[in-house]
């Protein structure tokens, strides 16, 4: 069975796109709270997954080492907009490392945002590797590696014993055997892993709650998921879904996005979390499939339910500001 179409884009009175996808949210014990599509199949979740690529960072020792905060654990977690304080405090991080950009293999690019990409052209001669949206989760990376007395060269590699603890967590999180058969190569170069949707969900949901984890790890978990919330701007940036969507009901939401359509969310005090995956990639269906969602499990008439409806729900206007169409969300994802 092909996955329901969960998200509609219209033109007129005319429906112009159909998204379809996949939505699993699942407790801390592994239990389906709510389905669509084939939450079974493997998916690449990308940078979703960067908070579980982060507890080494936490586990190791070297976040308290280098005297890191929420704002840094949230960088360390982040697919950020390249703003001036991202590419600060990853300068920041790598300093107290005693480290600086060279230390970087993520590669260099310019953002994603366009008001950021303007400010940057108008500042800089080119990039550097800070502006990397992984910046924050590299200058982890080397954070550890310092702090371990592990030769930071080639941690992006699959045999780098970084690697290797990263896949180490993820696999004790989401019960996936990871290995090169479901092994890619990430946009910032590191191992990327497909796993199952629903395996996805049920790791963010071990996260978030501490179900099935060792004291430490549900410890290190809780300090990543909870920096996040707190500090959501440094989890994305000015005007990004993540960062709003956390913004709408603070400490209450955590979430994060991925490349080719996949969203990571939690909602900590009801112990679930969420992942979800747009079948052709589209950013826009995601983030309107994560707000639709999560809205399910806010009481229906309050502020937090009209907000996150609101974002799942939204107007398309064109260049001179004349209503054109809407995207929004099936009944799949409302009823």
């Amino acid at each position: 069975m092909p996955n329901p179409v969960l998200v509609e884009v219209t033109r007129g009175s005319l429906v112009e796109s159909r998204h379809s996808g996949s939505v699993a949210v699942v407790d801390g014990d592994g239990r389906v709270a709510f389905s669509l599509g084939n939450i079974e199949a493997n998916v690449f979740p990308r940078s979703a997954c960067k908070a579980m690529q982060a507890l080494p960072l936490v586990e190791s020792g070297a976040a308290d080492a280098y005297g890191f905060g929420d704002k840094e654990l949230a960088l360390a977690c982040s697919s950020h907009s390249g703003e001036d304080e991202h590419v600060a405090l990853a300068a920041s991080m790598l300093s107290r490392a005693g480290r600086d950009v060279e230390a970087l293999e993520c590669g260099a690019h310019w953002s994603s945002d366009q008001r950021t990409l303007i400010h940057q052209a108008r500042t800089l001669e080119k990039p550097t590797a800070l502006h990397n949206n992984c910046s924050g989760k590299h200058s982890g990376f080397v954070c550890v590696c310092c702090h371990q007395g592990i030769d930071s060269k080639g941690y992006v590699g699959y045999d780098h014993p970084l690697q290797q603890q990263i896949r180490d967590a993820m696999e004790n999180l989401t019960g996936a055997a990871l290995g090169h058969d479901v092994c890619g190569t990430d946009g910032c170069s590191i191992p990327t892993y497909a796993v199952p949707l629903k395996a996805l969900a049920h790791g963010f949901a071990k996260m978030a709650t501490g179900h099935g984890l060792g004291p430490e790890r549900a410890k290190a978990s809780r300090r990543l998921i909870e920096a996040c919330m707190a500090e959501p701007f440094y989890v994305a940036g000015t005007g990004r879904a993540c960062t709003e969507l956390m913004q709408i009901a603070p400490g209450r939401i955590f979430c994060k996005t991925g490349a080719e359509g996949v969203f990571c969310a939690a909602i900590p005090e009801q112990g679930i979390a969420i992942a979800l995956k747009c079948d052709d990639g589209t950013t826009r269906a995601a983030e309107a499939m994560v707000a639709a969602t999560l809205a399910r499990y806010f009481e229906k008439g309050g502020k937090e339910h009209a907000a996150l409806t609101a974002l799942a729900n939204k107007s398309m206007r064109n260049w001179n500001g004349i209503h054109v169409g809407d995207v929004r969300v099936t009944a799949a994802l409302t009823e």
